[in-house]
């Protein structure tokens, strides 16, 4: 809670607008991304391909042929699962002929073009996984019960966790950006989109990586205003 009462009365904790700052650009890169995504999905490729058939192609110029394009529910849902090796598509990108389906599409595999070149980064967050899961499940508690029973140990524990998580989405940055680049050079060069639909394209898939950005500012902001929370716990032991 941003409030704490002392007797009668109630002060805020200054900190919490590191969060709030957090929580703000997130719910604007959101907004961007959606708003984005829905004013080029209104934009039908001169092809007329789909999200589906423009995965298929690219997959198929680059020699891979063992990833599965598939439709999976959700909206804006998109994704590459390297376990599965399936390029899954939410609804509104797979049977869609748009500029914005396309696009996402294409960033989809590029990162199925990734893994199946060793792209360094994608192996490294891959590795990254499982320390960030366990980071983002148990850095908070660790810290909020370092505090409660006052065991510095606890605490420094959970800030690094938490700081495990940032790495991972700092690590994510790359990735994501060497997706949209490799799409957007390959529907160019395929010929599936030219002109301006290049150009739509490119905003819809900056739009996207914007929300990467928000997540790593927001995070690091939240780091800032525990270390800023938990100083006066470590420095009374």
């Amino acid at each position: 809670m941003p409030y704490y009462g002392y007797g009668y009365g109630i002060m805020w904790d200054p900190t919490y607008i590191l969060v709030l700052i957090g929580v703000v650009l997130s719910m604007w890169a959101s907004s961007r991304v959606n708003s984005t995504f829905r004013r080029y999905s209104q934009v039908r490729s001169m092809t007329g391909m789909t999200g589906a058939e423009a995965a298929a192609r690219l997959l198929h110029s680059q020699g891979i042929y063992d990833v599965t394009v598939r439709s999976v529910r959700g909206n804006l849902t998109d994704h590459y699962d390297p376990r599965t090796k399936t390029v899954n598509l939410s609804e509104a990108v797979y049977g869609a002929s748009s500029v914005a389906a396309i696009g996402v599409a294409a960033h989809e595999c590029g990162h199925a073009i990734q893994d199946n070149v060793g792209y360094a980064p994608l192996k490294l967050r891959a590795a990254f996984v499982p320390v960030a899961n366990i980071g983002s499940k148990l850095s908070i508690p660790l810290i909020l019960m370092g505090i409660l029973i006052g065991l510095t140990p606890f605490i420094e524990i959970g800030i690094w966790m938490f700081v495990l998580v940032i790495a991972f989405q700092v690590i994510t940055l790359p990735v994501e950006f060497n997706a949209s680049g490799r799409a957007i050079r390959l529907l160019e060069e395929q010929g599936i989109l030219a002109g301006q639909e290049v150009a739509g394209t490119r905003k819809v898939l900056g739009a996207a990586a914007l929300t990467y950005v928000a997540a790593v500012t927001a995070s690091v902001l939240q780091l800032v205003r525990l270390l800023l929370l938990t100083r006066g716990s470590r420095n009374n032991d």
